[in-house]
Formats: structure tokens, C-alpha cells, sequence
């Protein structure tokens, strides 16, 4: 029997399965089953042709080529992965341009305790391809080149310092960031068919400067973490350089809490959850491993403070679906009207009632028909 066969049957049949790996007591429910949404049905398409549960809301924040309303800042084009940051009262709000040719970089948007907007302006510019990235501990924003040989530049998101391309961190298809505070590293995912999933270990936590990128090794079951001999990736490419990585199907979004850096692969629609207290991994999601599964081509992915997971869809039902405690999978936004699109850049405020996100196309199916969202209403506290 063909092996994902073969684990959709077991799963069905109620039994556990360890995947080769040891089963932590979180994820001995894993993988997320098909149900309903703790929030609902969805309802009829609102103005802004979004499907949201009973008492939710959505407005439009940014379209790509226009300018900010209120301020004198035009968005980005192709906005992609993006992070929210406290501001006193209010909040920032960044986004990524996956644009090309030098054309990429970083926009924010800051929002006053009222949630109006108060000023929009550029972070980072002249780069290419930026997909999605990671905050900090410290309040930086880390923007992942994800074209090959690219760079991780770390941003302000007040705009009041300039940009930092982050060498040390590797040279490869970058694709997100995710920091681990408790054991002072920064996992980056590889958007490759064979890609490998990485940490960055700084020589000072805070200071990203210096330090060593290593990679998850698997030999048999066993993981380990062994450093890449050669971070530029030149002539040969960081995830060919250490025998016995793991191979991950394109790496896309990362998002640590409590000790788990959940990340999402779309090459095998699955979202991964590594367990960095007990060095341990396992399957959370996958999409032939539950009945009717909401989620395909899984992209970007962040958490709620209930302990939801939310995760983009690069295709599928242009959809955000949320991943709950116990491990029920459902949609919780749809997108109608923009199938040539993706979402993307999904970020909770500070206050977690409110969640950002991006249809990177919009209807028009091109880069320059972004559209940046809000939607807000009675989220799980």
C-alpha cells in the first residue's frame, strides 16, 4: 500500500501513528481531523466578497498602486507575508512585496488605539522576491528573499532605522522565520521540492549579526541539529551540504509558541509540528489524512492567543482555515471572486481581535491588484 494511503486508513481507523519520530503528548492527537468551525458557518459574501462566521467583519486597508487613505504612501505591489507589532495604544502592521527585479521590500501600516489608520510608509526597498519572514523578540521584522541564493534582511518597523541584510543567516530560497526565544535560535523554511528546514543559532540572542545556521538531520528516526558548512551556498547550495537532512516538499509558513515551531509544506499540503523541548516531529495537518480535507496548498500560518492556528491558502478555496487545540481542521474566511489569487500575510493584533491579512493578486490576477484586509469580530480570547 502507498505510504500516504496507508496513514489516511490508519488514521480513519483510530489508530496512532508516530510518523518515525518520537510522539510528544501534544501530538498524540495529530493530525488535525476535518470539522466544524468553533465559530460557525460561514455566511453570504459581504461587500467585500468575503464569507466570514456570523458577527465578523472585514475591511479593505491597502490596495496595491493606491495610496494608503490618509496618507500619502501608495502599497506595494503582490503583498505577501506580514506581522503586527505593539505601538503604545496602537499597532503596526508590515507587509512584504513578492515583487521582482530589485522591485520588493516591506511596507507598514500604523493603526492608533482606535484602529484608524495613522500612517503608512516603506521599510525596506530593492530587494527581490520578498515572500514572508518572522518578528523578533526585539521588534524587527526579518523579510526572507525567496528566490535562490536569497538574502534575510532584518527591518524596523517604525522605519526610524534602516534595513540590515543578515548574511549569517544563509543564502537560499528563504521563504519564513520564526523565533525561539526559550531556546535563543531562528528557524527559517526553504521553498524547494527538497528543500531542508533550518535554524539560526546568533552568537549574541538579540544581535543576528554573527552566528551559525544549522539544519535538521534525520538518521532514522533520530533528529539533529549539524551546522551548515557553508552558509552562502556557494557553489553548492546549503541544503546539498549536509548528508542526511530532512527533506521537506516547499517550505512556506512558520510560527513558533510554547516550546513547538509549527510549519507548513505545500509541495504535500501538510503543516509539521516540531517540538523543539523533546526534539521530536510530527504530522499536525495533512490534507490525506482527513475526510474532505478544507485545507490545500497551505502557505502562510500564525496562531491566535486561544491557541488557534490560522493557515493561508495559495490556492484551494482561497481560503483561511483554523487549526483548533484539539486538533479540528475548518474553514474560517473564504475569499470569493479572486481564484487567480493567493492569501497570504495573516497576523493577529496585539490585542488578538483583529486579523490582517492579503489577497496577493486580488481579482485582477495580477501584482497589481493586491488587497490588504481586516477582519474583526468575537475572537476567542
Amino acid at each position: 500500500m502507498e505510504r500516504r494511503t496507508f496513514l489516511r486508513a490508519a488514521v480513519a481507523g483510530g489508530t496512532t501513528i508516530a510518523f518515525g519520530f518520537s510522539v510528544t503528548r501534544e501530538a498524540i492527537a495529530y493530525p488535525a481531523q476535518t470539522g466544524p468551525n468553533p465559530y460557525g458557518p460561514l455566511q453570504a459574501a459581504d461587500a467585500n466578497g468575503i464569507q466570514l462566521p456570523a458577527n465578523f467583519t472585514s475591511r479593505v486597508i491597502a490596495r496595491s498602486t493606491q495610496k494608503v487613505a490618509g496618507t500619502g504612501h501608495t502599497w506595494h505591489g503582490a503583498p505577501d507575508g506580514g506581522a503586527c507589532f505593539a505601538d503604545g495604544t496602537g499597532w503596526i502592521y508590515v507587509s512584504n512585496a513578492e515583487l521582482g527585479s530589485g522591485a520588493g521590500g516591506v511596507s507598514a501600516v500604523r493603526f492608533d488605539g482606535n484602529a484608524n489608520i495613522a500612517a503608512a510608509y516603506p521599510i525596506l526597498a530593492g530587494t527581490r522576491q520578498n515572500c514572508s519572514g518572522g518578528a523578533t523578540p526585539w521588534n524587527t521584522w526579518l523579510s526572507c528573499e525567496e528566490t535562490d541564493l536569497g538574502y534575510v534582511f532584518e527591518t524596523d518597523p517604525w522605519g526610524a532605522k534602516p534595513a540590515v541584510r543578515r548574511d549569517a543567516m544563509g543564502r537560499f530560497k528563504h521563504e519564513a522565520a520564526a523565533a525561539d526565544p526559550d531556546r535563543r535560535v531562528v528557524y527559517l523554511t526553504e521553498d524547494e521540492p527538497d528543500g531542508n528546514f533550518y535554524r539560526f543559532v546568533p552568537t549574541t540572542w538579540g544581535d543576528l549579526s554573527a552566528g551559525t545556521l544549522q539544519v535538521l538531520v534525520d538518521n532514522r528516526g533520530a533528529l539533529s541539529w549539524v551546522d551548515v558548512p557553508d552558509p552562502d551556498g556557494s557553489p553548492t547550495r546549503t541544503r546539498r551540504q549536509v548528508a542526511g537532512a530532512k527533506v521537506f516538499n516547499g517550505g512556506e509558513g512558520a510560527y513558533y509558541r510554547n516550546g513547538t515551531c509549527f510549519f507548513t509544506t505545500k509541495g504535500d499540503n501538510r503543516v509539521w509540528a516540531y517540538d523543539a523541548v523533546n526534539n521530536a516531529l510530527a504530522i499536525a495537518y495533512d490534507d490525506n489524512l482527513t475526510g474532505n480535507p478544507p485545507l490545500t496548498g497551505v502557505d502562510n500560518i500564525t496562531g491566535a492567543p486561544a491557541g488557534d492556528l490560522y493557515v493561508a491558502e495559495d490556492g484551494g478555496n482561497m481560503e483561511i482555515c483554523i487549526i483548533t487545540p484539539d486538533d479540528v481542521v475548518a474553514p474560517f474566511l473564504r475569499v470569493n471572486g479572486q481564484s487567480a489569487s493567493e492569501l497570504c500575510g495573516v497576523a493577529f493584533n496585539p490585542a488578538g481581535n483583529r486579523l490582517y491579512f492579503s489577497s496577493q493578486r486580488g481579482a485582477s490576477g495580477s501584482s497589481s491588484g493586491g488587497i490588504t484586509y481586516e477582519v474583526t469580530g468575537p475572537f476567542r480570547g
